[in-house]
């Protein structure tokens, strides 16, 4: 191979950890059949990932090669996440090569990327990193002005510092009126009733959620 052909093959190609089909845990589109592809890598060490297994190792494979088998599975909803996607080169490339394909796209980012590389065509579902992620510091403060109606912005709660945390930016910034809001509570530390009752308590314009597939098929991989 040229060293030409080589460096083509690398535009073409990005590191993947799985794809697989699976219900829609979180999100707008909860509920829905959706194909997750899951990139490999993550510069964030959050206290609470679940997704450590996709920091290292992947399959190098082709973005048209990629294309095809998220094709077979039929489904209209197609989400990019990781890791964090948006960390690896090329993943633009991947992300508006799905959508080019006809599939709904959306995304699962850390808010520590410029999610400005996105074309309209792909829904953002990104997180504000709350203090007891340990990644508050990595939050792109500037994603906010990027942020559109279609997009979704997703706060993981841990305790009660993070719910007044997250209420208070919320607040301050008005984030209701930049897209919708998401609050979640941690799986493992926060009771899920407790966070409803503080929202339903401050009057808060965000939509509650669980994570649907924990409850589902507990923490097993690509499900």
């Amino acid at each position: 191979m040229s060293s030409r052909d080589s460096a083509g093959s690398r535009v073409n190609r990005v590191r993947i950890t799985e794809i697989f089909h699976s219900l829609q845990g979180e999100s707008r589109t909860v509920g829905l059949p959706t194909v997750f592809v899951r990139l490999t890598g993550c510069p964030l060490r959050c206290v609470y990932c679940d997704t450590e297994y996709a920091f290292h190792g992947g399959e190098w494979r082709e973005i048209d090669d990629i294309c095809r088998e998220v094709a077979s599975y039929q489904a209209r909803h197609v989400t990019v996440t990781g890791g964090e996607p948006l960390a690896q080169f090329n993943a633009d490339r991947l992300i508006h090569a799905l959508a080019d394909g006809g599939q709904e796209v959306s995304v699962e980012t850390s808010g520590a990327m410029d999610i400005s590389v996105l074309d309209d065509r792909i829904v953002r579902v990104m997180d504000i990193k709350t203090p007891g992620s340990g990644e508050v510091d990595r939050n792109r403060w500037e994603n906010l002005d990027q942020l559109r109606p279609t997009d979704q912005l997703k706060f993981v709660i841990c305790n009660r510092a993070d719910y007044e945390w997250s209420r208070d930016l919320l607040r301050r910034e008005s984030l209701q009126d930049r897209c919708e809001v998401l609050f979640s509570p941690e799986h493992q530390g926060l009771k899920p009733a407790q966070l409803a009752e503080w929202i339903l308590e401050d009057r808060l314009p965000v939509r509650f959620q669980l994570q649907l597939h924990k409850y589902l098929w507990g923490d097993v991989p690509g499900r």
